[in-house]
């Protein structure tokens, strides 16, 4: 995937601004949206830096700040844009009722929370460190998704609905991971050291909640409103309060598709 990045991005942008010609076309009240968020930029870089000042808020001064903030970020790091540009795939491949790629980008507020977290990322492991929790503490009020500006998220993340979801201190995510609304993921509350890592394709559903120093092994599956306090191995389900294993997926990699079924 990564040698054809590249060039799926670029197809993605154009099919991205198609479908933007298309809506500004179809409903003329979304035409000077449809130019601000999309059709003036030429790059995803830019449209995204746009996406994140508006989400961030505030008067135009300090919107035009955030946005010169992303763009630096986004020029100063290209990966960055690989990394948005994996993410954006992710409900593509994953969600069937997900509309298309524009919808990703302007509606999918989880989508959004995560570029601006992976801005405040950036600034964080630069040293910024005021900066970037300005701007975590901005988009947890505008858009309710706290990630910590310390955690490390890999490629692919997919945050369906986003409403809730909290990412503590220290965190780990592999990459292709998948989470809906009301997640938590954070130390333990009896201070004990250590933070979660999650690993790859592992798919938190609705209300989900893991706490301490435990691993979630990769393509791993917890069950809406379950409560996590021990390590989840490879390919296991796990659900309750707290938590029991009940299952193991013949083919772990099978846990990529959100569509299917938890107990």
């Amino acid at each position: 995937m990564g040698l054809a990045l590249p060039a799926k991005s670029h197809s993605l942008w154009s099919t991205i601004q198609q479908q933007a010609v298309a809506v500004a076309a179809a409903e003329p009240v979304l035409a000077a949206w449809m130019r601000e968020a999309i059709l003036n930029h030429g790059e995803l870089a830019g449209a995204l830096a746009q996406l994140i000042a508006v989400a961030v808020g505030g008067n135009s001064d300090e919107r035009a700040v955030n946005r010169r903030l992303a763009e630096r970020c986004y020029r100063d790091d290209p990966s960055l844009i690989e990394t948005a540009t994996l993410d954006l795939m992710a409900p593509l491949e994953r969600d069937p009722a997900c509309p298309g790629a524009l919808h990703v980008l302007l509606h999918f507020k989880g989508y959004i929370a995560l570029q601006a977290y992976r801005i405040s990322h950036r600034l964080w492991e630069s040293g910024r460190t005021e900066m970037a929790r300005e701007l975590h503490g901005r988009i947890t009020q505008a858009l309710h998704v706290s990630i910590h500006p310390s955690v490390m998220i890999g490629s692919g993340l997919f945050i369906d609905h986003g409403t809730g979801v909290t990412i503590g201190e220290g965190v780990v995510i592999g990459n292709d991971g998948s989470m809906l609304q009301e997640v938590t993921i954070g130390r333990s509350p009896e201070g004990e050291a250590g933070a979660p890592r999650i690993g790859r394709g592992v798919l938190l559903s609705a209300g989900a909640i893991v706490l301490g120093n435990v691993e979630i092994g990769d393509f791993a599956k917890v069950g809406a409103g379950s409560l996590v306090l021990a390590s989840v191995p490879s390919g296991y389900t796990a659900v309750g309060v707290p938590a029991r294993l009940v299952s193991r997926a013949p083919d772990p990699r099978a846990a990529l598709n959100m569509d299917q079924s938890l107990p």
